[in-house]
């Protein structure tokens, strides 16, 4: 089965997921958002190899850490990242502008599209471009676990914010209708920040996603 070992990491509160074959024992990061060290620490620790670094979007607060784990891997992990959020990555993902400093990490070496699919020992993950928050937001869809990577899409209750540059409200509300609501009611939503929900409950409750 499918291990998903959650860190709530950085200065907002960013989750952060160790992905994980327990039988193969290949693991990747998704939205390392900081103390990329303790990261690799952890994998070790499991007796896991990191393979590479997912990001859902490339704001500063989900790859503060990415430097760090890059660091600390031998050889260094690449980074998949979608090229519409490539300037905003060169950008060290707006960090400046709420008053930090962070090193991104490599550069992306993977370019991440709608469709793509990607793996984590014998399991798939499908990209699921959903843009709104960021140009290039991207989520991962592993139907055999029944799991989406959903970043800063949807939260608990709520979307992601699309006031800061490359947000836009009707995309978001788009990307969710088209690239979330269509999953089975049961599928579990992990999100960016916030605690864990469902796309059922989602569609019942979310006060965003009403007709």
């Amino acid at each position: 089965m499918l291990t998903i070992k959650h860190y709530v990491l950085g200065p907002v509160q960013t989750n952060t997921y160790l992905v994980t074959d327990p039988e193969t024992k290949e693991a990747v990061v998704i939205d390392p958002a900081w103390d990329g060290k303790m990261l690799v620490k952890e994998a070790r620790h499991l007796g896991c190899r990191i393979g590479s670094i997912w990001l859902t979007h490339a704001h500063f607060d989900h790859l503060g850490g990415a430097g760090e784990v890059a660091d600390e891997s031998n050889p260094p992990v690449p980074v998949a990242l979608h090229p519409d959020d490539y300037l905003l990555w060169r950008n060290r993902g707006g960090a400046a502008f709420f008053g930090y400093q962070i090193d991104p990490g490599p550069e992306p070496a993977i370019d991440l599209v709608h469709g793509q699919v990607l793996f984590v020992g014998g399991y798939q993950f499908e990209v699921r471009h959903a843009p709104g928050h960021t140009p290039g937001h991207v989520m991962f869809y592993c139907p055999q676990a029944g799991i989406l990577f959903c970043g800063d899409v949807i939260f608990q209750g709520s979307i992601g914010r699309t006031d800061l540059p490359g947000g836009d409200y009707a995309t978001l509300i788009h990307s969710i209708r088209n690239q979330v609501l269509t999953l089975p009611d049961e599928t579990r939503l992990l999100s960016g920040h916030g605690p864990e929900t469902t796309v059922g409950w989602e569609r019942r409750h979310n006060p965003f996603l009403g007709e």
